[in-house]
């Protein structure tokens, strides 16, 4: 391949097979042969012809003498003369030889490639009729030129060299030429492959795809080119602008018209020259939204799920029988089942062939295109290695993914109505590979504060993703406790910084399973931390009939540690030399109770009245007892005095009322102390008036 080259050599070259390919009628078009002792022999005979004219499928040469060789190309029969056609073709020279028979008049070669077009230019090319080379006909008349085998060795300057110097020279240094030829290779295999074709008009595509786009001069377009191209000495300049703006994805739309072999073959050659994996992938999303229909489309996806499911041929086309969806396939007969198989074998020939050529870096590709990509790889049975890759891959950027995409229909034989195992898979394929890049060497290494705080926000990310699944799930009713329970459970305690989500969960779970037994309540409240609830969500609980009584109170009791606390951190604000300290804290409760309900901030009143209450009350009590105390006193010196005064036999009866005062004063602070609540009792009594307030 020559290319780039000089200005002036490509023109001296262009002339050179302008030459080439117009050839004068000959007199003499080539030696005859004769048979004899088993050896060809040639002689001069002289066919002097008019040109070619068709009638119906045959074609007919106008000529001095009538024809004595008739070949068939399928339903197209061709009247020629054996003379101009034995003297290019090696292939027919040996079919007459190994025939043993001179008189032989009729030959078919309905596995010539390039059909009855490529073998009509090779018999004008024979007769020496001047024929036009095209990008849309080169690569057929190239491969029937090897099969006819018309090489130097019979003539020089014979079909093979003409033709393989106009790909060489022509076709490759061109953008479009190079699409159209590689195009128009489908239906030459295993020829065009053979002959290289394939592989050089992937190489020249690869190469101006990886040029600079600002020194683009060739002509791009956003439309398919047609396989008949124009002819290649008559194309005008329609390069862009030198001052033309080029996108760095101007190939995508070209390169999508092609097969999907070989797309696959120009994109490989696109990654050994060394393109960024981000364009690769961008291109590799454009061309599956072009041949994958319904694969951005919702609606679209249901029909496809529809038509394979059902066996019906629900085609967004119409039902005219042709199939517009991208692969381009027009089914002329055959019922509506074979058409909607034959849609999906193709349709998972593309998504096989483009899961394998996936650049393997993160973010190559969006999740969102993965995850549609799995859905269509399950619904139309891919091969299960290619969807482990695939769940792999969706699993390294899970933290991108949508609750629209998740939801994926179960297609194999199961009672649920989504597919919650391959989310499960998805979820531990995700946590692998952020243990795996938590515990590489290198990456502890290089990790700093913000790659650490990004780990965590995806994981954040992930269990709000979760959570809302769990609810959009949990209203099937064939959704097993064990399944919602193992998903709910999958990820870390430290993922989730609240647990509302998951206790939204919950309650839909509840209302679509009203007959679980309370030993299954219980366990499915299990997975929830009642302290990670918002206040909210406690309000919600408190009053939920559906969750069983222990988790009710455990609601309860965290929010009531929750509302201590904060009195806790309210009464040590009164100190003045930590007033800075609490600061944060008074601005983080007056922002709770601003978020909070109405009806929550009055039930918080009433329990602040009621312990201010209780505190007033203890503080008479304790005031009773310090007088009771003070009376004990003065009694004691009293007695004292009487026992200084009197010796006498009074002192023994005065003694014993003295005994039985005390014994009365004993009995009553016995009783004053028992009416002192102490602080843990004050508590309970607090604990008890604020549920009440709650409920």
């Amino acid at each position: 391949m020559l290319w780039p080259m000089d200005n002036f050599l490509l023109k001296l070259a262009i002339m050179f097979l302008m030459r080439l390919c117009m050839w004068e009628s000959e007199s003499e078009a080539a030696a005859g042969r004769e048979y004899g002792g088993g050896i060809l022999t040639s002689t001069k005979h002289g066919v002097k012809i008019e040109g070619f004219h068709q009638r119906g499928n045959s074609w007919y040469v106008s000529a001095d003498i009538p024809s004595d060789l008739q070949v068939q190309i399928g339903e197209a029969n061709f009247h020629l003369h054996k003379y101009p056609l034995l003297s290019r073709s090696g292939k027919l020279n040996r079919i007459l030889y190994d025939s043993r028979n001179p008189d032989l008049n009729k030959i078919a070669m309905d596995d010539l490639p390039g059909g009855p077009e490529a073998f009509e230019l090779a018999a004008k090319f024979s007769y020496g009729v001047a024929i036009d080379l095209t990008a849309g006909n080169i690569s057929g008349l190239r491969c029937a030129a090897e099969y006819l085998e018309m090489t130097e060795d019979l003539e020089e300057g014979n079909l093979i060299f003409k033709t393989e110097a106009f790909l060489s020279y022509v076709v490759l240094s061109s953008w479009r030429d190079s699409i159209v030829v590689l195009k128009s290779c489908e239906k030459l295999s295993p020829w065009a492959e053979n002959l290289q074709i394939v592989r050089r008009c992937s190489e020249s595509i690869a190469w101006k795809a990886c040029a600079n786009p600002k020194g683009i001069r060739w002509a791009y377009t956003g439309r398919a080119p047609k396989v008949s191209s124009p002819k290649w000495n008559e194309m005008k300049d329609s390069s862009p602008s030198r001052n033309q703006l080029v996108p760095p994805d101007w190939w995508f739309e070209d390169v999508s018209i092609l097969r999907i072999d070989h797309f696959v073959r120009v994109t490989t050659a696109i990654k050994v020259k060394g393109m960024r994996f981000e364009l690769i992938g961008a291109g590799i999303m454009h061309y599956a939204t072009k041949w994958l229909p319904g694969l951005g489309n919702d609606a679209a996806i249901a029909v496809e799920e529809t038509s394979i499911n059902n066996g019906n041929n629900s085609s967004s086309s119409g039902s005219d029988g042709s199939w517009k969806g991208g692969l381009h396939m027009i089914v002329a007969a055959g019922t509506r089942d074979e058409t909607s198989s034959l849609q999906a074998k193709d349709q998972r020939m593309v998504i096989e062939s483009l899961i394998s050529i996936i650049p393997p870096q993160k973010d190559s590709v969006s999740c969102s295109f993965l995850l549609r990509l799995l859905r269509m790889a399950n619904m139309l049975k891919v091969a299960h290695a290619l969807i482990t890759d695939l769940e792999k891959r969706v699993g390294m950027q899970f933290e991108q993914a949508s609750l629209n995409d998740l939801l994926i229909p179960c297609y194999s034989k199961s009672e649920t109505m989504y597919d919650v195992d391959l989310v499960q898979r998805l979820l531990e394929h995700f946590l692998v590979q952020e243990q795996v890049e938590g515990s590489s060497p290198s990456r502890q290494q290089s990790l700093s504060d913000k790659l650490v705080g990004s780990s965590l926000n995806a994981k954040a990310r992930v269990a709000r993703l979760v959570d809302s699944y769990l609810t959009e799930v949990s209203r099937d009713r064939n959704l097993s406790l064990t399944k919602f329970q193992v998903l709910a459970e999958a990820l870390p305690e430290s993922a989730r910084t609240s647990d509302d989500g998951l206790y939204r969960a919950i309650d839909s779970y509840l209302k679509a399973h009203p007959t679980l037994t309370e030993h299954e309540r219980k366990r499915l409240c299990r997975v929830m931390d009642c302290q990670k609830l918002s206040i909210d969500a406690c309000m919600h609980a408190a009053q939920n009939e559906r969750l069983p009584i222990r988790v009710v109170v455990q609601v309860l009791f965290s929010e009531q540690v929750k509302i201590s606390n904060a009195l806790a951190n309210n009464n040590s604000l009164k100190g003045g030399g930590v007033e800075s300290q609490f600061q944060p804290i008074i601005t983080n409760r007056k922002t709770l109770l601003e978020g909070t309900p109405q009806s929550f901030q009055e039930g918080w009143s009433t329990a602040k009245k009621d312990i201010n209450t209780l505190k007033f009350e203890l503080e008479s009590v304790k005031t009773k007892y310090l007088e009771l105390q003070h009376d004990m006193e003065n009694l004691q010196k009293q007695f004292d005095k009487v026992m200084k005064q009197k010796h006498t036999s009074a002192w023994t009866s005065g003694w014993k009322k003295l005994s039985k005062l005390t014994k009365m004063t004993n009995v009553e602070n016995h009783d004053i102390a028992n009416h002192i609540p102490t602080s843990e009792e004050q508590n309970r009594k607090t604990t008890r008036r604020w549920r009440n307030s709650i409920s």
